[in-house]
């Protein structure tokens, strides 16, 4: 009988369990009746980050341990598209889920003779829909902390971050009086915001300044890729300070005891900055940043083999790294080279995360992706389009519009005199023009650009444009 008090002990609770079912009051474990928190998000947009930048993409002498550790936690996608191949309308893009074009936000912004020179606004509308502002409102704390570029410091009037929908943050490139962020306090402004904000859900976007000029490494950093020639010593060792940033934050989720509820994803505004040939090495300062460093001859960044860089509709300037991961959602160690995705398509896809609800006047450009973030296949049924006013210095900036409709991609000069059709599944590189071979296709796609052209607006507006 030595188990004898035990197997009594569990028929009396079978029996008082039974006698509560009868009464009518269910069983239920605490557990079951909590509902389970609102995920938190949190996106890490880097600056200049080419594809080939990482070593889970195949470089030979760049070194992102945690990057690499981040994709082998959730999905590597491998065709992500940013929305123009420079900063700030790019990053328009990300807040909007609108082509930047159709906010006047063309190229990146500057003064405000320049900004005008370039038929843009002096800052994106805060009036628009807005990510930060849906997450907000869907009972989120929300910030921004290192770069901005979605005005400009000499711009006096430009709506402040909480006009946004930001609760708190700390910027560089932001308008004149703006709370500021160092070139290397980013990730600590963001570790501190997920330590103190770890019991309610929250938004986090953590915009690198790495790997922009003014090259400003640490000398730790510097220390550890001495070995390399000068130029590569330097990009190393400013990949090398962003990469710490993104493990920095993937430690303080751990530690506030919420990576498991967060969604994190490392993304980049466009390519690889174009490598100046100048052999004296200058110095550039950003006052706004509040750094001086190296300049372009020292931004060696690399594509992973795609065709163009930094100011080009070519892969290699808007094909960029994107990483997502969120535990029990996303598989593990993924590699995705399949699915499209792009940049307007975060902002359906974060409110869906988040239960936020998309107000009833907007129409976002991208869709709803939650399904490829949860490792499930997912073809998407929008085109995806680009246009480029900046220069067209040969060989790879010449286009102007760009559209891809499936697996097929498009782009031409505004007059479509010029234009080059690539298959990009079985022509990662774009190394081979089909136009001549498709000419149906080329009709159909060309006439879809300058159509979608047609809808943009061709005047700032005016209520983005400062008075000084």
């Amino acid at each position: 009988m030595k188990y004898s008090f035990n197997s009594h002990l569990f028929l009396n609770l079978v029996k008082l369990s039974a006698g509560i079912v009868a009464l009518g009051f269910p069983v239920r474990s605490q557990a079951l009746e909590e509902k389970p928190a609102k995920p938190n998000i949190v996106f890490i947009f880097a600056d200049d980050w080419g594809w080939g930048d990482l070593s889970c993409h195949g470089n030979q002498w760049l070194k992102t341990p945690n990057l690499d550790r981040l994709a082998s936690e959730g999905i590597d996608f491998q065709q992500f598209n940013v929305l123009n191949p420079v900063c700030s309308p790019s990053r328009a893009a990300v807040m909007t889920g609108n082509y930047p074009a159709r906010h006047g936000v063309h190229q990146h912004f500057a003064g405000p003779d320049e900004n005008h020179r370039r038929n843009m606004p002096d800052w994106l509308d805060p009036k628009a829909t807005l990510l930060p502002r849906l997450l907000q409102q869907a009972g989120y704390r929300t910030a921004h902390f290192g770069k901005w570029h979605l005005t400009n410091a000499k711009i006096k009037g430009a709506p402040k971050p909480e006009v946004y929908g930001y609760d708190e943050a700390a910027v560089f490139n932001g308008g004149e009086g703006w709370p500021k962020a160092g070139l290397h306090d980013t990730a600590a402004h963001a570790a501190a915001f997920i330590n103190q904000n770890k019991s309610r859900p929250f938004f986090l976007n953590v915009w690198l300044h790495e790997s922009h000029t003014p090259h400003a490494p640490t000398q730790e950093s510097m220390d550890q890729w001495k070995r390399l020639d000068e130029r590569k010593q330097v990009y190393a060792a400013v990949i090398t300070d962003g990469d710490k940033a993104v493990g920095k934050i993937l430690d303080a989720l751990k530690e506030a005891g919420v990576a498991n509820n967060t969604l994190v994803l490392f993304s980049s505004d466009n390519g690889p900055e174009n490598t100046s040939t100048r052999k004296d090495g200058r110095q550039q300062t950003d006052p706004d940043a509040n750094v001086t460093g190296y300049d372009t001859y020292y931004s060696v960044g690399e594509t992973g083999g795609l065709r163009g860089r930094k100011r080009s509709l070519f892969e290699g300037g808007v094909r960029v790294p994107f990483i997502v991961r969120w535990p029990g959602h996303t598989p593990e160690g993924v590699k995705n080279d399949s699915t499209v995705l792009t940049a307007v398509d975060l902002l359906p896809t974060f409110c869906a995360v988040a239960g936020a609800t998309l107000p009833a006047h907007y129409t976002p450009d991208g869709e709803n992706v939650l399904a490829a973030f949860n490792g499930r296949p997912l073809k998407r049924s929008k085109p995806i389009f680009w246009q480029w006013t900046g220069g067209k210095v040969e060989p790879d900036w010449w286009p102007q519009l760009g559209v891809r409709e499936g697996d097929w991609k498009l782009v031409m000069t505004d007059d479509a005199k010029r234009i080059e059709l690539h298959h990009v599944p079985n022509d990662r590189a774009e190394a081979r023009d089909v136009s001549r071979e498709h000419p149906e296709l080329v009709s159909r796609l060309s006439k879809l650009a300058l159509e979608w052209k047609a809808t943009l607006p061709t005047s700032p507006n005016p209520e983005c444009i400062s008075k000084q």
